[in-house]
């Protein structure tokens, strides 16, 4: 790790730190306490994450295009509430499926041609649902096909909502604001992500080292997540957290970008939120 990396964060790990607390009737979920919360990232955390990228994996394409440039920092008032210590799994999504009669996820080869994205179909076919039903040995990983309305509509269903992007980024990195869920060395032994993972979704709470402040799994990697808040205006949603294929810059808290409503990935899912009602 350059020095860019370590040396320049040693203040990062004497801000103070709080702990969430396990809500009586929600046992999925904790509650995150009330803060003033300093969202985004710095000039410097910003070229960590570019160096972080050109150090492992000897990539430019995040400072060739400026991704981490939209991670400005931002002061916001965040209230308590509550979000999913896991992702929702497939398992999970099964029962909203057969309760609600909504569609099984599922994306058919040319609608996945209209996205152009940089998999290939052939990628696609391990998660595809088969007669409404998830495939063997996939029960308790990260649900994914699902887009931005089908997010929602689990969440509602389940008396929540999508957590706003701020909401997440707090939760997943703390009053410390670090780097990553567990601090502010990139390690890939904590996160299923293109460095060490199997390039595959994985059962959710896996990483048992990789657990946020708060104690929620697959913060980072993982699968990217669908959040409440608009990306711009041209139809997109803020999402969070980086995914199985993602090198480490992309993995880290503050690092967001935005995707069209309607797309179904098999590197995006989701966790619901719940306000906390005085």
């Amino acid at each position: 790790m350059s020095n860019i990396v370590t040396a320049s964060l040693f203040l990062l790990y004497l801000l103070p730190q709080v702990t969430a607390q396990a809500p009586p009737k929600l046992p999925n979920m904790v509650l995150v306490p009330e803060t003033d919360f300093t969202a985004g990232s710095t000039a410097l955390e910003r070229e960590i994450g570019y160096k972080l990228d050109e150090t492992y994996h000897n990539s430019t394409a995040a400072r060739k295009y400026r991704w981490f440039e939209v991670e400005r920092l931002k002061e916001i008032h965040i209230a308590p509430f509550y979000i999913d210590i896991n992702l929702v799994t497939n398992e999970d999504y099964y029962k909203f499926v057969k309760d609600t009669g909504r569609k099984a996820p599922f994306v058919d080869p040319g609608t996945w041609r209209t996205y152009r994205l940089t998999h290939k179909y052939e990628e696609v076919k391990r998660f595809l649902w088969v007669d409404g039903k998830y495939k063997k040995g996939r029960a308790k990983h990260p649900v994914v096909l699902v887009d931005h309305d089908d997010a929602v509509a689990y969440c509602a269903w389940r008396g929540g909502r999508l957590p706003t992007e701020y909401e997440w980024e707090y939760a997943a990195r703390g009053t410390a604001r670090n780097i990553f869920p567990w601090g502010n060395d990139f390690d890939a032994d904590r996160l299923n992500s293109y460095d060490k993972g199997p390039y595959d979704t994985v059962p959710v709470g896996s990483y048992k080292n990789g657990k946020s402040p708060f104690g929620l799994y697959d913060m980072a990697g993982q699968v990217f997540e669908w959040t409440s808040t608009a990306y711009g205006k041209n139809g997109k949603f803020t999402v969070r957290g980086g995914s199985w294929d993602d090198y480490p810059g992309v993995t880290r808290s503050s690092a967001r970008h935005g995707r069209p409503s309607y797309l179904k990935h098999i590197i995006l899912g989701f966790r619901c939120a719940k306000s906390k009602t005085p």
